[in-house]
């Protein structure tokens, strides 16, 4: 097996001549074993103790505003949602190790990612609750975050588009001089995609410096990994189409940090693309819409849940006597209190006026898109008890 290049100690696989049983043998880059001991001090990146807690505490954040909007939904407070528990590790870390000015392309489960880079409660709310303070004008569905201070791409529903347009977007990058990367996140179902395939040629053709971050949740909804491919994982891919790749422990906070800050100073000194595998699992149902009890087990989820990233984070973080449990305690119990009042507080904002549907399209709405919102109000006005939010907007 040849190797290519060696920053911090981590091994990105470019050429593999070695083939076992007709696999790859891709090996995994973890720092933090799972009771998050250090396994190797001069492989780890230098964290500060701030970088460190912040990195935590926006773990902890997601975790808990994923855990008050299920029950949201449960409510019937909002339509959906979608939990990143068990790949907070995958997700934040990732996006410490960029710049501010790095773009961030998302599947649907990077909140994180926008909980690091400061995006606000009232924010998250505004959007779920699609009232008229959602940038989005209550277009998307819930959880199809954007932020362009943020340089956070908005969220499209369709599974994978975002992964050709990552190569677009940093083509541009290139072009233009600028001195950032774009990553995108998708999840290994998402590789099964012909647009996975046409993003990695592409930014690889064009020397995109785009980062390529999978995470391998084991299960595309309920379709698990062994079901949907025999090779070796989504790394070997990146091995097929000439990338640099590296696989990583997926709830390893220090591995991922490395492995994406080794990404991102390869794809700028090189103007190449690379994947990362990041090897985690999801905790919690796909969607509100799933029930994970009808394709896995109970001692798979439990096997899981002792290599829960934020508990191996927290353990790492008290061995360098960074953990303060009190002060732990007192940022978790305020964070559920912002979470609460946020979302009291957007569910009484009034949803957007109806004719904002048709707006933003065309310079002037067309005849055809004006009857059809014609139509629209003479129907809400016929059944207004059926449209309680929008009768009479």
């Amino acid at each position: 097996m040849q190797e290519r290049n060696h920053l911090h100690g981590i091994k990105l696989i470019f050429e593999v001549d070695i083939i076992k049983n007709g696999l790859l043998e891709i090996p995994m880059l973890q720092l933090l074993d799972e009771h998050g001991e250090e396994k190797n001090n001069q492989q780890s990146p230098k964290l500060s103790k701030e970088e460190a807690l912040k990195i935590y505490k926006s773990m902890s954040f997601t975790r808990l505003l994923d855990d008050r909007m299920i029950g949201a939904q449960r409510q019937g407070r909002i339509s959906f949602y979608l939990a990143c528990r068990g790949e907070e590790a995958a997700i934040v870390a990732s996006a410490a190790a960029l710049s501010s000015d790095d773009m961030i392309m998302s599947q649907y489960r990077e909140q994180g990612a926008l909980v690091y880079r400061g995006y606000t409660t009232d924010q998250f709310m505004n959007q779920m609750f699609s009232n008229h303070l959602d940038p989005n004008k209550g277009r998307q569905m819930p959880i199809h975050y954007g932020d362009k201070a943020l340089n956070f791409m908005t969220i499209s529903s369709p599974l994978g588009t975002q992964i050709p347009q990552a190569a677009g977007y940093a083509y541009g990058q290139k072009m233009a001089g600028a001195p950032a990367v774009t990553i995108c996140y998708f999840g290994e179902g998402a590789a099964s995609e012909g647009d996975f395939h046409a993003g990695l040629n592409m930014a690889a053709v064009l020397k995109c410096p785009t980062i390529f971050f999978c995470r391998n949740n084991g299960y595309a909804i309920s379709t698990p990994s062994q079901e949907q491919f025999v090779g070796d994982g989504i790394a070997a891919r990146g091995v097929g189409y000439g990338v640099p790749t590296i696989r990583v422990d997926g709830n390893d906070v220090l591995a991922v940090y490395a492995a994406t800050q080794t990404a991102r100073k390869l794809a700028l000194a090189e103007n190449t693309p690379v994947l990362i595998e990041a090897m985690t699992y999801r905790l919690a149902a796909h969607s509100t819409s799933d029930d994970p009890s009808g394709y896995r087990s109970k001692d798979e989820e439990v096997k899981w849940q002792l290599k829960d990233p934020l508990l191996r984070f927290a353990r790492y973080l008290d061995s360098k006597g960074w953990f303060d449990e009190k002060e732990m305690d007192a940022y978790l119990d305020k964070s559920r209190e912002d979470i609460l009042a946020a979302l009291k507080r957007a569910e009484k904002v009034p949803v957007n006026p109806l004719k904002d549907i048709i707006e933003d399209v065309y310079d002037t709405p067309p005849w055809h898109l004006k009857k059809q919102l014609s139509e629209l109000e003479s129907h809400i006005a016929k059944y207004p008890q059926d449209y309680p939010k929008t009768a009479g907007r």
